[in-house]
This record gives structure tokens, sequence and C-alpha cells, in this order.
């Protein structure tokens, strides 16, 4: 991993925590896997615990290390490091994406609630005025009380965003093309079709991957088939969403947006989005940070002990799973 990565997630009591349950070697982290000293540590090296920034662990890499059996991710996606000459050694991978994805629900969530109530814009207005409107005569568009929140994609963060979202008074749809609507159902939600999803739903909150076939999923037709002042939260990737026609629909002020991701990752300074005040663009920060970081180290922890142990891994990365995984 990164110097940066290992510094934010493995603080001294997690380290600790790691020495514990196997053999550590020596610090500093390896961030280079080519070098003399990470050939002489790859050597012995039984399991691999990464993180951001992480190499590529490509054959020439696992030649110098003919010991190992596991990658332990201490973050979410694997797509960067694992390679398919992972799966040919039949290395077995696990990744705290299940970790990561907690924070990313949480912010959802308090996205939702927080545009429900129209927060954003009345507090503007507060501060504009300086003075309380009349109470009694806010719209019936304001409130969170049996609104449809339509969920595109049963990830794991979007399966987090339903469970959030039981005790409140919604009516939640989902999308998702590899689940049925009984297990839909099961989750707390109805299974809609993608056209209905996006009609029906006063906020939609876009889950999916990054894929070949989804990039640019959430098409001009589906942003124009939402309702008016609906809310598009998008916490995935930015290119999930075609962003020229997101772009088109927020101008015009017919839906509001909260993107904590766009396309490109950072908007051009003088992108028109940065300045409509029915956007609110947050910097990727809806993933572990901060505090959240010690949940990685922790999940990473646990997964080094079980495999320790024999008892396998809680959060296992399948080879056949990988291709519908961010």
């Amino acid at each position: 991993m990164s110097q940066a990565a290992a510094a934010a997630v493995f603080a001294p009591p997690s380290l600790a925590a790691l020495a514990s349950v196997c053999d550590l070697a020596p610090l500093p982290v390896l961030d280079d896997l080519t070098t003399a000293r990470a050939r002489g540590v790859l050597a012995d090296v039984e399991v691999l615990v990464t993180c951001w920034g992480c190499p590529r662990l490509d054959a020439a890499v696992l030649a110098a290390a003919p010991r190992l059996k596991a990658v332990v991710h201490a973050a979410g996606s694997v797509r960067g490091h694992v390679t398919e000459a992972c799966w040919e050694r039949d290395i077995q991978v696990s990744s705290a994406a299940a970790a990561n994805a907690l924070p990313v629900a949480e912010y959802t969530l308090g996205m939702i609630l927080l545009h429900g109530k129209h927060v954003l814009e009345r507090a503007r207005a507060y501060r504009q005025t300086r003075r309380r409107d009349d109470w009694l005569r806010t719209s019936h568009e304001v409130g969170n009380y049996r609104r449809t929140v339509g969920i595109l994609s049963a990830s794991l963060v979007g399966r987090r965003v339903i469970e959030l979202l039981r005790p409140f008074d919604y009516e939640v749809l989902l999308h998702d093309p590899y689940v049925s609507q009984a297990e839909a159902a099961d989750l707390g939600a109805e299974w809609v079709d993608l056209p209905g999803l996006f009609a029906r739903s006063d906020l939609v909150s876009v889950h999916t991957p990054l894929l070949p076939a989804t990039r640019g999923l959430v098409s001009r037709d589906l942003l124009a088939a939402m309702r008016p002042g609906a809310v598009l939260i998008n916490t995935s990737r930015g290119a999930v969403v075609d962003q020229e026609a997101l772009t088109d629909v927020v101008r015009a002020g017919r839906i509001r947006a909260v993107l904590d991701v766009t396309d490109p990752e950072v908007l051009p300074a003088d992108h028109p989005l940065w300045d409509c005040p029915n956007a609110l663009i947050t910097p990727h920060l809806a993933g572990a940070q901060g505090s959240e970081w010690q949940r990685l180290a922790d999940t990473a922890v646990a997964e080094v002990a079980r495999w320790a142990a024999g008892d396998g891994f809680a959060h296992p990365v399948r080879r056949e799973r990988l291709a519908f995984l961010a």
C-alpha cells in the first residue's frame, strides 16, 4: 500500500493488533514490489495485507512470492491490484468493501433526510431573509412522510441503504437486473424496471458499480422522466450518469442533485454545476474517512485472524463475481 494509506489506516494500535495474529514483516510497508527489499520480504510472505496504492500483483510479483496464499485488502475494490495471475495461483482474496459501504450508506441516508425537508434551500433562504417563513404554508412537496425512494443496484451499499431506511416511512423501490421480485421483497423493497424507478421515485440513489455495461446507464431519457423537484444522489462513480444530460436537467431547475462523484472526478473550475443552487457537490467523501478508517483496519485484522485459524474469510472476493464488483 502507499505510505499515506498505511499512516491513515494502520495506526500503531492497529499494527499491534495485526502483529498479535501473525508474524508481521518489518516496517516500513511495501509500496514498490520490484525492489530488492520487497523481493526479500515477498519470499516468505503467506498473506499480503493491502490498501490504497497497492501495486498490481502480476505474474512477476507472484513469482517472487512463492508462499503467498492470501490477499487481505483493507479497502473496497480489488480490481486495481488483484490480477488474473492471482486467481490462476488460487490465491484467496478478502476485501473490506462491506466496512467501506457503511459510511457511504450513512451519507446517503443523511442526504435523503436533508433533501426531503429541503434543508439546504430553506437554510439559504433563511440566511438571506433573516426571518422565519410561515411554516403553516409549507409546500406539501416538503417532508419525508410516505416519499418514494428508488435504489439503483442491490450492491453492498444499496442493500445497506435499504436497511437503514426501514425505520422511516418511505416506499422503497429497487432496480437490479440480478435480483428477483421475491429477493427485493425480502430486502424490504419493491422491484421495478429501470424506467419505472426514475418515473416513480421522489429520490433516486445510484449505487451501481462502473462496468462497461453501466457506463452512462443513467441516461438523458431516464433523467427527463424524473418528477419535477426530484433528487438524484450519486455515490458510486460519476461515469454511471450521463454528465452532460445531468448538467442540462439540473441547470434547467427540473431536479436536484447530490453528487459525491462526478465525471471527471473533479469538474473543471468553470463547470456550470458548481454554481447551481440545486446541486450539492462533495469531494468523494462518502466512503471511509477519519475515524472510519479504523473499521477498515479492524476488518483486515479479523480476516487475517480467521485465515490463520483455518476458518476462511468472512468477506471473500470470488473470481466469478469480480465482473460485477466496483
